[in-house]
This record gives C-alpha cells, structure tokens and sequence, in this order.
C-alpha cells in the first residue's frame, strides 16, 4: 500500500479532533452566537439650537435637563451649537441623542444624520406653527418688500428655517434677488443678534422668527415702532421638531417620548426651556415638513451638499 500524502493526513486529523471536541460539547458549538447587546446609555445627550445667545439658551435648558433626568434615569448633557450646521453634525457623529431643530435643520438632519422628528411644540396663539418676520428701522424708509433693494440685510443662518430659508422663497416669489438686489447680506448667527442688528441700525432690515420678536418684546429689549417694526409676515410654517436619532433603544424612545408629552401636567418650568408661551407637546410626524423640503427644491437647494 502507498503512503498516505501528507496534506491528506493532517487534514484526516483535523477532522477527527473537531469531531471529538464537537461530541465533547454536545453540539452546542454548531449554534449561532447570540447577537452582541447595544451599548447601554449612560448619558442622555441633549443639543439645542441658537436661538439666542449660547450662555442663555444653556441656563433656560436646565429644567428641562432636569426633568428628563426624572423621567429617563440617566444623566443629560446639554450642548449648545455655535450655528445649526453644528448641532445636525454632532447628531451625525453620534455625539447627541435628541435635540430640537428648526423646521429646516430638522430636513437636513433627517437627510444627513438619521434625525427623527417625535414631538413639536404647541405655543399660545399659533399651536403648532409660527412666522418668520422682515424687520427694519422705523427711521429707515422701508415700507414694503420692493423697498429693500439696494439697502443692507442679515439673514440668521444658512440653515434657518424663518431666518434664511422662508424669507428666501418669498422674496423669489416678488422677484426679489438678495444675493443681487441688496447691497449687501450678512448670517447674524442667531434671531436675537438679527433684530439687535437692526435696532443698532447695523443693517437696514432683516429677518427673524415671530417667537424670538415677542421673547424680546417681552422682556424690553426691543420696543416695537420705536426702534424696530414689521414690514412683512409670512404664512405659518410648520413647529419647530424635537428629533432623536433612530437607532436609539426602543424602550429609551418610549421613556423620551412620555416625558415630553406630559410635561405639560407634570413640570412647567422644563416647559420654558425653548423660550415663549410654549402649552406643551404634540406627536409630530416627518411627512409634516414635506412642506419645507419642496421649498427647497423651489430654491435649488441640494440637502445632501448641507
């Protein structure tokens, strides 16, 4: 009889010693492993737009902070963007968990972070809805749309809604160009540094939110036909979203998602986190921004380049 190859015997002793270790185990090592558990949450992390100065918008998040402290056991960071860009990429990169975006930065971290809308704010006089406002100097001469040629202007952010994008289809719609009829254009960052710069006369008109003006108004830093007035409102647009990141844990949505919409009952001073008459928290759905994400195909502007 001839030899037996090699590469034939060690394979033959492979084989013997694998079946020897599967019987000693019973079997059990032809079972698939069960699928890794996620990562448990140690923190809940919670971002915020700019609607105002940084420093404030982090002293009006405590009590919400707080408060979903209460309802989720797990402790909440607050983190304050310096624009809106910044909050959608920190969601991008996993570094926040829920946060509340305008109308159009929620679009563009649906398309580019995987955001979520789960509840939108219910404010006293508009529900679930608000405007986005043209503002000028009472001393400026401007009374209407056509009368901001040739003048300077701040939108917001490049990723407001009310601030940037709003103000931006309707004045295609009167045949306005700002990037070519004004004389010039800045972003003041946020609504209040917006209304503060045509107060100061830094600019000649601008846009903001109708939130942030009556903020403002209420707290006197701004006398209305005294040294700011509106020369144009917009239709409602749809409430600013609360979002979280689809693959949070089932059960943490659920704890989130309770303890927005009975914050209401539950704990007015979390209510005031976002500023405004704010009554509570409605269900929000995605498809409700459609309206928002066709506004910007009118504007040829492409989401996925944001």
């Amino acid at each position: 009889m001839k030899a037996m190859p090699r590469v034939a015997l060690v394979l033959g002793i492979v084989i013997l010693t694998l079946s020897l270790v599967l019987a000693g185990c019973g079997g059990s090592a032809t079972k698939p492993s069960a699928a890794p558990a996620a990562p448990e949450m140690k923190v809940l992390r919670v971002g915020a737009i700019p609607a105002e100065d940084a420093q404030k918008t982090r002293e009006s998040y405590k009590a919400l902070a707080n408060y979903l402290q209460k309802k989720t056991g797990l402790p909440v960071e607050i983190f304050v963007a310096t624009d809106y860009s910044g909050v959608i990429e920190a969601m991008r990169s996993g570094k926040l968990d829920i946060a509340m975006f305008g109308p159009f930065s929620y679009v563009l971290a649906a398309d580019k972070a995987g955001a979520e809308a789960f509840a939108v704010e219910i404010r006293t006089g508009s529900g679930t809805s608000y405007q986005s406002l043209v503002v000028t100097h009472p001393g400026s001469g401007i009374n209407t749309l056509a009368d901001l040629k040739g003048r300077t202007y701040a939108f917001v952010d490049p990723a407001s809604t009310s601030g940037n994008l709003i103000p931006r289809s309707f004045y295609k719609k009167n045949n306005i160009d700002p990037d070519k009829d004004f004389k010039s254009v800045i972003y003041a960052g946020g609504h209040d540094a917006a209304a503060l710069a045509v107060k100061n006369r830094k600019v000649d008109a601008a846009s903001m939110d109708d939130i942030t003006f009556n903020n403002m108004k209420d707290k006197n830093l701004i006398a209305p036909d005294q040294d700011i007035k509106i020369i144009f409102k917009s239709d409602p647009i749809p409430g600013s979203p609360w979002a979280w990141r689809k693959d949070l844990p089932a059960d943490l949505k659920t704890k989130i998602k309770d303890a927005f919409m009975n914050v209401a009952k539950e704990d007015q001073a979390a209510l005031g986190a976002v500023g405004g008459k704010v009554e509570g928290y409605a269900d929000a759905q995605d498809a409700t921004y459609n309206v928002i994400r066709e506004t910007a195909k009118i504007l040829n502007l492409d989401l996925s380049k944001k």
